[in-house]
């Protein structure tokens, strides 16, 4: 049975002009819903998939984007059109901060695709990344239906561009500091690197642009010996294009050192650097003479080595599972979700991590049984605010930046608060610094130099500037408010649940059995506690799962991964050198255990 389209309902919209979009208005063209929040990576990296669709097909397809805020900060207005410019949103975005729309259409996860025909029914739901080139063949295969059945229109869409803003910077991601003092600083949206004098305004000079870089985040300034040895003084994390690229100041040369421009499907890799793809690399540090990268894409860690020739460098997995959440330990068993920020430690001991998805302050150092994994700050995915005191009570919401102070206390770039705070291990305690800052994305520490006091240079991103601040003044003790990321509660009967993930490969392609099952699925619950039977990795698409009653409530953890090849359209086999599509999705979902629930869970990866 075919199921109409429930109308788009928000506080308003963006890039329309200020005029409202109904499903009417869009009849006789085909509509992608894309369901997503500014803080989450893997929407990023769909807003990518579809600009190719947007180009290609941008007279019959309309992609609507549906802003449904996971953090407190993400339902700000103004915080949203910043973010809509800053990642180069080019169709309209209802903004759904109650997540009604969200509702309506039964969404579990960030990103999410609802595609809907000319007629406006739903035809598909997909969840995750990686759909790009599905979405491109259902999108075709709709084309042709429906101009043939004379219910297909072409002509303008409802986008309005806004009126373009002139700023010297414009929403600077991460700042580094040279020996002589200047700055140099990622310009992210411009798509340059910037060396700044040591004003931090005046601008010596300017590194890459469109087609050089790509929203440059992390920075890193080599140790002098490892410049001369490699001929490169300044590292780049270029997010979009997913590489690590030098810089050679002297004369602005920039070459790409790791990555291959492709976005990293596996979520796994080591090997020669120049032939691993990665997955939106966020921020660098230097420690135990190798480059540590802060892999934002596979919510882990990886180390680069560099060589004297580029070709020689090696990329590893440092730590990290590439499950999302807070698991500490072994770093090979770890789990991080969106580390955006490292700072190596003064002594050489460990690197503090901006864990941004967690809200947490986590770090890594090395112990007699190898790297260990400790958070010092954060509690889960769900829970965040801004709350002082005792560091196993007190709450960020998502920081991007991290610093270390030099009494050996911490500094952390509280983004979505607005906020500088300050974790003091000795003493296990969590107080602000300042408060008033515009999604500060980036602190460092400027040491003592003759009559100037040591003091911080932050990145303000959303007010593009880097602003200096006195590390003279009192700390103080915020006991605001704690927060959860409230969403639908999905009923669940205790005992033996059904878990059934869909998925339907795109036309042409088939699940490719040669060697096997080319499926995954991860399920784990917080609390443990919650899953009796059912938790662990392995094949398929459907698992059995035990709900212990007792517990209540949990939010269950589910990731899944699918690899179709296109196959022959007529005898359905897999030619051997086939190209192969991966389709992945981690999903938070809260549940709560209730009298005649249903004793199965359904989860669209790609269900039409």
């Amino acid at each position: 049975m075919k199921l109409r389209a429930p109308e788009l309902t928000g506080r308003g919209w963006l890039n329309t002009g200020g005029g409202d979009v109904r499903l009417a208005d869009l009849r006789g063209k085909v509509v992608v819903l894309d369901f997503w929040t500014f803080c989450c990576v893997n929407c990023l990296h769909v807003l990518d998939e579809l600009r190719p669709l947007e180009e290609r097909f941008g007279d019959k397809l309309v992609i609507v984007g549906v802003h449904s805020p996971k953090f407190e900060h993400e339902a700000d207005p103004e915080a949203l059109a910043a973010a809509v410019e800053r990642y180069a949103v080019h169709h309209p975005v209802l903004d759904d901060p109650d997540l009604v729309t969200w509702q309506a259409y039964a969404a579990r996860a960030w990103p999410t695709l609802v595609v809907i025909d000319p007629e406006g029914y739903i035809v598909a739901s997909m969840s995750g990344e990686g759909h790009g080139h599905g979405l491109t063949t259902l999108v075709e295969e709709l084309l042709v239906e429906h101009e043939a059945k004379g219910t297909l229109r072409s002509g303008s869409g409802p986008y309005v561009p806004p009126p373009a803003p002139s700023t010297a910077l414009r929403f600077p991601g991460k700042v580094a500091r040279l020996a002589d003092g200047t700055f140099v600083v990622s310009d992210t949206a411009h798509h340059e690197v910037v060396h700044l004098a040591a004003d931090g305004e005046s601008e010596l000079a300017r590194f890459g642009g469109e087609g050089v870089f790509n929203e440059p985040q992390g920075l890193l300034v080599l140790p002098p010996e490892v410049a001369e040895r490699t001929g490169d003084d300044l590292l780049v994390a270029d997010s979009v294009t997913h590489e690590i690229k030098g810089i050679r100041l002297s004369d602005g040369r920039v070459r790409t050192l790791a990555g291959t421009g492709e976005q990293l499907r596996e979520r796994e890799g080591s090997g020669p650097a120049l032939k691993q793809a990665l997955s939106t690399p966020w921020d660098l540090a230097w420690w135990y003479d190798r480059v540590v990268v802060a892999m934002a894409g596979t919510h882990q860690l990886w180390v680069l080595h560099l060589a004297e020739d580029p070709a020689h460098n090696t990329v590893a997995v440092l730590a990290g599972t590439s499950n999302e959440g807070i698991r500490d330990g072994a770093a090979h068993d770890a789990w991080f979700a969106q580390p955006s920020g490292l700072a190596a430690s003064a002594d050489g001991s460990r690197v503090w991590i901006a864990d941004s998805e967690t809200s947490a302050l986590r770090s890594i150092a090395v112990t007699d049984d190898g790297f260990e994994v400790t958070t010092h700050v954060g509690q889960g995915l769900f829970d965040f605010g801004h709350v002082d005191g005792p560091a196993d009570e007190a709450l960020l919401q998502h920081p991007l930046g991290v610093a270390e102070l030099p009494d050996g206390s911490v500094v952390v770039a509280d983004t979505y608060n607005g906020a500088l705070r300050r974790f003091d291990p000795a003493k296990g305690e969590v107080s602000t610094l300042t408060t008033g800052l515009a999604e500060p994305s980036d602190v460092i520490v400027v040491p003592a130099t003759g009559d100037d006091r040591a003091h911080l240079v932050v990145v303000e991103a959303n007010a593009h500037r880097l602003t200096p601040v006195a590390l003279t003044q009192e700390a103080q003790h915020v006991r605001g408010d704690a927060h959860q990321t409230q969403r639908p509660v999905t009923e669940i009967a205790s005992g033996a649940v059904e878990l059934v993930v869909t998925f339907e490969p795109p036309a042409g392609q088939k699940l490719d059995m040669r060697w096997g099952d080319p499926t995954m699925l991860q399920v784990s619950s917080s609390p443990e506690a919650f899953l009796r039977e059912g938790a662990g990795k392995g094949q398929g698409l459907t698992r059995s799962l035990v709900i212990d009653e007792s517990v209540g409530s949990a939010i269950l953890h589910v990731s899944v991964r699918a690899a179709a090849c296109d196959g022959d359209p007529v005898t359905g086999e897999v030619p051997e050198h086939a190209a192969c599509h991966l389709y992945q999705q981690d999903w938070g979902i809260p549940v709560v255990v209730a009298g005649g629930a249903p004793s199965a869970l359904t989860l669209d990866l790609r269900g039409v």
